[in-house]
């Protein structure tokens, strides 16, 4: 039996969790046929068997991690594999079979021309598969890109002793909310994908008066979560950027009612600039002004590291935890930017900014970003408004030395024009690292920010 060991995913990887086996005991797999789905700190790949064979063993459980070198998959050799296939349970020894000389040589010459011409179709048919592709497309030299399925996330209940079946699906915010709201979630039908339950549903559910019991696992009820992949990554990310970068925190409200009319003024969906869209473009002209912003402060050698590029990167919300993805057209060249507030050159636009933003947060939430996409960004935002609070203090991303937390938008009444109105105002979180920025510089970039937003004009005279 020869193993197929755990190969180095890249990036620094260093182990991997098996989420799904695609193979048994026993089956006959073929060149380049997924064996496993596993999940890296990074994403989720499939891993390709290297050879065609018989599988003699798996060495991990589904749910199990494993460094890389750690053997994963067991092949039968061949001789073996094809001698047990062969045999039946009455078997005679394989002295008392042996073939006549002349058969022996005439069988020698068949093995010789089937080998030469198994050989041959191998190397015609053997195509290079990156880990996590499927084969080639025909005519486009590119590996297509498997879609991903998730499994259900640990924090989810396993199915219950009275065969009642899994908890169902929902993101830890809709299940907090559940809670609050007293119901429980198998009373509620899901609407989203797969029969997901979103926020409306559990909203909707408790409009209706359909509360059910809460479900009761005990006073002093718990049981372990184990932490793999992303969420293991995350943690120890944020451990390390917490205890080697000290964390300052600076906040703003402002009135955006204005830049939300005039985002609001092209009715055309195509044509439209989200509010997120609007604050990453506000970024730019002000990390130009403020370039510590967009740095980093290097422990080995004590030196501040500026970056010439702008590389926004977004936090988003997935099933298997937090990622930041870097925004593929969003980047500019902070010293690039003119007097009068113009974005660099090369940077995108807000309709392009907007549809990029939205294609990147799926392509996250899917699991098919590469390694690039979730390492190369200089400075991150969060949209934690997305989840009705009005502001929050982030964790800087390491290597960073500021995030920007935007809260959720809310109408109230508000100073405008010498006189009380409602207006629609939002709250910007500022945390930096304050070995590279001090007060002054965080504050004048978040004022930056804050006053492009607060009124747009400001970047035709600035």
């Amino acid at each position: 039996m020869s193993d197929f060991l755990l190969p180095d995913l890249g990036e620094g990887l260093t182990e991997a969790t098996i989420v799904a086996w695609h193979v048994a005991v026993g089956d006959e797999v073929t060149r380049n046929q997924a064996l496993a789905e596993v999940e890296t700190a990074k994403a989720l790949v499939e891993l390709p068997s290297p050879r065609a064979g018989r599988i003699s063993a798996l060495h991990a459980a589904e749910g199990e991690t494993l460094g890389v070198g750690a053997p994963l998959v067991g092949f039968a050799e061949a001789d073996a594999a094809d001698a047990e296939a062969d045999a039946g349970p009455g078997a005679a020894p394989a002295e008392a079979a042996s073939p006549e000389p002349e058969q022996e040589q005439e069988q020698e010459q068949e093995q010789e021309a089937a080998s030469a011409a198994g050989a041959g179709e191998a190397r015609l048919e053997r195509q290079q598969v990156l880990v996590g592709y499927g084969p080639v497309l025909p005519g486009t030299g590119r590996p297509r890109r498997r879609a991903r399925t998730f499994p259900t996330t640990p924090y989810e209940r396993p199915a219950s002793a009275t065969g009642d079946g899994p908890t169902p699906r929902a993101m830890p915010p809709v299940r907090r909310r559940a809670r609050d709201l007293g119901i429980d979630l198998d009373a509620v039908h899901g609407s989203g994908p797969g029969g997901r339950i979103l926020r409306a549903d559990v909203e909707a559910h408790a409009h209706g008066g359909g509360t059910a019991g809460r479900r009761d696992t005990g006073a002093r009820g718990s049981r372990h979560v184990p932490v793999t992949g992303l969420r293991k990554q995350t943690a120890r990310a944020m451990t390390e950027s917490a205890f080697t970068a000290p964390h300052a925190s600076v906040h703003v409200t402002i009135d955006v009612t204005d830049t939300l009319e005039l985002l609001d003024r092209d009715g055309r969906a195509e044509h439209r600039t989200s509010f997120l869209a609007a604050v990453c473009r506000a970024i730019l002209p002000a990390a130009a002004r403020t370039p510590a912003a967009n740095a980093r402060y290097d422990a080995e050698t004590g030196r501040i590291e500026v970056f010439d590029e702008v590389r926004l990167g977004i936090a988003v919300a997935t099933e298997r935890g937090l990622l930041v993805a870097t925004l593929p057209r969003a980047g500019g060249t902070p010293t690039a930017a003119t007097p009068s507030g113009a974005t660099a050159p090369g940077t995108a636009q807000g309709p392009a900014l907007t549809a990029a933003i939205a294609e990147t947060a799926a392509r996250a939430r899917e699991g098919a970003l590469s390694p690039e996409e979730l390492t190369g960004s200089t400075l991150t935002v969060t949209n934690v408004g997305v989840f009705g609070v009005h502001g929050g203090t982030p964790i800087l991303n390491p290597g960073q030395s500021t995030i920007l937390a935007l809260g959720a938008l809310r109408t109230q009444p508000w100073e405008h024009r010498g006189g009380i109105a409602l207006r629609t105002v939002v709250t910007l979180t500022l945390s930096f690292d304050h070995r590279v920025l001090d007060g002054a510089e965080a504050s004048a970039f978040l004022m930056d920010i804050a006053e492009t937003l607060a009124d747009p004009a400001t970047l035709l005279v600035r």
